[in-house]
């Protein structure tokens, strides 16, 4: 039963994936996307890695894929403009995934198994502990300062894409709080008494 599930999830995920390519409308790119997500995370169930499994689910399908699907349906874009550019690039793309099956072939054709590599898939938990709670001792405990470090860096990564990113243009009004704090009364209204009958 395991065997015939990790076949059923391996060629639903490749199928899928293709599919994520080839299919002409966005939004059926979006659902083939999510039901590779899914069947990767079947994937990691099957490997005893739950945790990887829903996070994949939760991160992947339930936001990336979700927000991908409300910019494609959202947005007003010109599919003939980007199908005229596919065409353009489609000799660099075949050339480049050539490249690509050329080089899993030759680390598939050079592929030997070590020794004792079989007894090394059994994951090095004590017994009793589940899948997640090795994982959060094994990241929080032995592993923390890597794993502030690693946050760490993420958040200068922000930082410095927010700053590269963010442009101030002059030709728009901007609020300025502190000056409409500051303004003068006096000089910001003019009373003007209109005699009736007259305009201003």
């Amino acid at each position: 039963m395991t065997v015939f599930a990790f076949y059923l999830f391996a060629v639903v995920a490749v199928v899928a994936g293709l599919m994520v390519v080839l299919s002409k409308n966005p939004v059926h790119s979006v659902l083939w996307l999510i039901l590779t997500f899914l069947s990767a995370s079947g994937l990691f169930v099957l490997l005893g890695a739950e945790f990887v499994a829903m996070l994949l689910i939760i991160v992947y399908v339930g936001a990336v894929a979700v927000l991908f699907l409300f910019v494609v349906m959202m947005l007003d874009v010109d599919f003939a403009a980007l199908k005229g550019e596919l065409v353009r690039y489609m000799p660099l793309g075949l050339l480049m995934g050539v490249i690509m099956l050329l080089m899993l072939g030759m680390g598939f054709g050079a592929w030997q198994s070590a020794d004792g590599a079989q007894a090394l898939h059994a994951a090095p938990t004590p017994e009793g502990v589940q899948n997640t709670e090795a994982l959060g001792l094994l990241i929080y405990d032995k592993y923390i300062y890597l794993f502030q470090a690693a946050g760490l860096i993420l958040l200068v990564a922000m930082i410095g894409a927010i700053l590269l990113t963010l442009r101030h243009r002059t030709d728009i009004k901007r609020q300025n709080v502190l000056a409409q704090m500051h303004r003068d009364p006096a000089k910001s209204l003019e009373l003007v008494d209109v005699k009736p009958g007259q305009g201003l």
